[in-house]
């Protein structure tokens, strides 16, 4: 594997795949490497030819007061975790790399589906990451690029982005981790002591309870977020962002549950931000759950 610092160096290395007539696959993330970042790894692996995996804590998706500097970094296992998954380069640009002027004066927002959800809470956010993700896309011209569903909005958002500015780029959900006990993995569990990361499989618990409610017919999305509200909130060390029941291509909110819709919440964990969801697949009686992947367990439990 190749570490690369420097963009041009980056470009010119991806210059010759796609002149060799190999495809390219990106997955762009902020470091600190678990299990979810390794499976998108795997997945460009075996969707592409040429794997770039970039590591950048990118300042323009923080807000002034969140965890720019605190947040987790383990340089050394990163390059441990993508030599392992067999990516091509790890591209590792520092803060001036990326933004050689200071703050861009040049952002890319995609409206309406951010304002929603976590954008409320962080107004500035997704601007960020759509921002840092076109720059990505122009520097690496990947064919495909590989996002985590557990971070459903940001996958959303990044797909209307794609349609929006016919980008020439495939960009592809993958599964949702999670450990053993259902908590969904991120880089940001590090943070939570040991009670509060006894206490964070409540949000996935309640996500399989509403799904069972939804299998035996309740379709009233406040009847949905009213019981995954009150499972999570029987404990006092998880406090409530937001539930919400939104149709799953717009990120609308709906009344009444048909179609293709995901539930998402955000709570908050002493110092941790926790994001989950769940997408169904709702045709009347019918109801398909995809509830991601637990590390560990046989699929099928």
């Amino acid at each position: 594997m190749r570490v690369i610092e420097r963009i041009e160096d980056l470009r010119a290395a991806c210059d010759i795949e796609r002149a060799a007539g190999r495809s390219i696959g990106l997955v762009p993330t902020m470091g600190y490497f678990h299990s979810g970042h390794r499976s998108l790894m795997r997945n460009a692996r075996e969707g592409t030819d040429f794997v770039v995996v970039t590591l950048f804590v990118n300042p323009m998706q923080f807000g002034p007061d969140e965890d720019l500097d605190a947040y987790p970094r383990d340089i050394a296992g990163d390059l441990a975790a993508a030599t392992e998954e067999r990516a091509d380069v790890l591209f590792m640009p520092s803060v001036s790399e990326m933004y050689p002027l200071g703050p861009q004066k040049t952002t890319v927002g995609v409206s309406s589906l951010t304002e929603g959800l976590c954008g409320r809470a962080r107004p500035h956010h997704f601007d960020g990451v759509t921002t840092v993700v076109t720059k990505l896309f122009n520097i690496v011209g990947p064919s495909a690029a590989y996002f985590g569903r557990k971070d459903f909005q940001q996958l959303a958002v990044l797909r209307w982005m794609v349609r929006d500015l016919d980008l020439p780029v495939e960009v592809i959900g993958c599964p949702l981790i999670r450990e053993n006990d259902g908590l969904a993995m991120s880089s940001r569990n590090a943070y939570l002591s040991s009670e509060e990361r006894a206490a964070a499989p409540a949000l996935f618990a309640s996500l399989v309870e509403a799904t069972e409610v939804m299998r035996d017919g309740e379709r009233d999305s406040a009847v949905v977020e009213k019981l995954v509200s009150d499972a999570i909130g029987k404990n006092s060390l998880l406090d409530i962002e937001y539930v919400e029941v939104c149709d799953a291509l717009t990120l609308q909110r709906l009344d009444e549950i048909d179609g293709e819709v995901v539930i998402a919440l955000a709570a908050g964990a002493g110092r941790a931000r926790l994001i989950d969801n769940v997408v169904l697949r709702v045709d009347g009686l019918l109801v398909e759950a995809d509830l991601g992947m637990r590390i560990g367990l046989d699929p099928s439990e």
